[in-house]
């Protein structure tokens, strides 16, 4: 359990680090031929899109670590199941802006992508297959939505070997009982170190 501990704070650490240090690929697309965004305004929103996608990530990493040292992975679970959510509603209160994760294979079906974030998930897996570190990716755009402006963008996630306690190949079976009673509709399994697990997702209003 320890080592388990060490490698999910790990993790979790590089999850959060600092963008700074990364080599950053964005792409912008989508923009209106009146009212387009700003370089500037762009670079701030990334900016300030990451720093969400960070605060999401550091609390929802101290629930999920504090529950791993008392109860293990079938207690991280329930806490993960009770406080992800509630985590992405106050960041979301905080910032006026709709933020979540999502995936190509989720767990709780509510979190499956919409059109647009389908998209960039599956230009996540192109991008890998090219080589690009998982760690580094993220994307961004201004989208029209209802003939609205939104400012877009994901973050991918990486698939930690502490994530395979729960979403790997050879999970216990006291952990997918726990699942199987939590996520009857679980498809986030099956994963190896290193694939794309999801992303962070932000929608930012303009209008």
């Amino acid at each position: 359990m320890p080592q388990l501990l060490l490698l999910y704070e790990r993790y979790w650490e590089l999850l959060v680090m600092n963008n700074r240090t990364r080599k950053v690929v964005i792409a912008l697309v989508g923009l209106l031929a009146t009212g387009a965004v700003s370089a500037a305004e762009t670079d701030q929103r990334i900016a300030e899109s990451r720093m969400a996608v960070k605060s999401f990530a550091t609390q929802l990493k101290s629930e999920l670590v504090g529950a791993m040292k008392s109860g293990g992975p079938t207690k991280a679970i329930g806490v993960c199941h009770m406080k992800a959510p509630e985590i992405a509603k106050n960041v979301s209160h905080a910032k006026g802006w709709a933020i979540g994760r999502t995936s190509l294979k989720t767990r709780n079906p509510d979190n499956a992508p919409d059109a647009w974030e389908k998209k960039v998930l599956l230009k996540f897996e192109q991008r890998k297959a090219q080589g690009e570190s998982v760690k580094k990716m993220e994307y961004s755009a201004v989208v029209d939505h209802d003939g609205k402006r939104e400012f877009r963008y994901m973050k991918a996630i990486p698939t930690g070997k502490v994530c395979l306690v729960c979403h790997g190949s050879n999970i216990a079976p006291g952990v997918i009982s726990k699942l199987d009673a939590l996520y009857p509709r679980d498809q986030a399994r099956g994963f190896k170190e290193g694939d794309i697990r999801g992303a962070f997702t932000i929608r930012q209003p303009l209008d």
